[in-house]
């Protein structure tokens, strides 16, 4: 599959690396960019030999928002029929672990991306905001609600509402960030994680991340259910037989995804 926006590599092995290319606008996020994304995570997600993807802008940045010039010219009308949407949910619904490698600009809907990944290395140039009131919108790709559920009610609310920006050790002190790291080892730190993470086994990490996941989305006690029910299902998995005669025989295991 040939891209215009991204660049699709495979830096390690079992690792996908989705690559923003837009530097001429700071890589904003235009509809096509979003479905690229999403057309490669689908290619990502139909791969058994991929067990985790790196998503990342450039140097300058992440992605410093949406496309203004093409929001610009949708109406209500416009922006309520926007095949955006569906492109972002697309990418909230790949299964396999999603980290983000940050530097400079994550702004905006490049913010809003970040918050969609599972976790983030962030260089120590990386700048983080929702800064949408200025233009007289709100977040509108998860942003009041990804973030909140990040960094907390309070923080969240100072962030969209006054639309500031946050640096890296901020953001890693108020949880939005997994790590930060000198700028120029976002990305191969971001690719190292990734390598070790998808060394696992791949039923059990889908597993686990939608696991993780409906901590957001049930009470305590559908979650505990919901993770009995993962754990129950896993057991009948020949990878986990794998991992325990690994672990008994001291050896590295071989998942097969099984």
């Amino acid at each position: 599959m040939t891209y215009d926006d991204i660049d699709v590599t495979r830096p390690a092995e079992r690792v996908c690396h989705i690559r923003i290319n837009r530097p001429e606008v700071r890589n904003a996020l235009r509809t096509q960019t979003l479905t690229e994304i999403a057309d490669a995570l689908a290619v990502a997600a139909a791969d058994e030999t991929v067990g985790a993807v790196v998503i990342s802008g450039d140097s300058k940045a992440f992605a410093a928002g949406a496309d203004i010039r093409e929001m610009a010219s949708l109406g209500a009308v416009g922006v309520w029929r926007s095949g955006r949407p569906a492109q972002w949910q697309r990418i909230a619904d790949f299964e396999k672990p999603l980290i983000g490698a940050v530097n400079g600009y994550c702004l905006g809907g490049g913010c809003e991306l970040a918050l969609a990944c599972d976790l983030l290395i962030a260089g120590e140039d990386a700048v983080f905001g929702q800064p949408e009131i200025k233009l007289g919108i709100l977040p509108g790709a998860g942003g009041t609600q990804r973030l909140i559920r990040a960094v907390g009610k309070a923080f969240a609310m100072q962030m969209v509402l006054s639309g500031m920006r946050v640096d890296a050790a901020t953001a890693e002190r108020r949880g939005l960030v997994a790590e930060t790291v000198p700028a120029d080892k976002a990305l191969p730190r971001a690719l190292e994680v990734a390598a070790d993470i998808a060394g696992n086994a791949p039923l059990a990490l889908a597993a686990a991340k939608k696991a993780l996941n409906q901590a957001f989305e049930t009470p305590l006690s559908a979650g505990l259910d919901f993770e009995r029910q993962c754990l129950a299902l896993l057991s009948a998995s020949e990878d986990r037989n794998e991992g325990i005669a690994a672990f008994l025989e001291k050896r590295k295991p071989v998942f097969r995804g099984r």
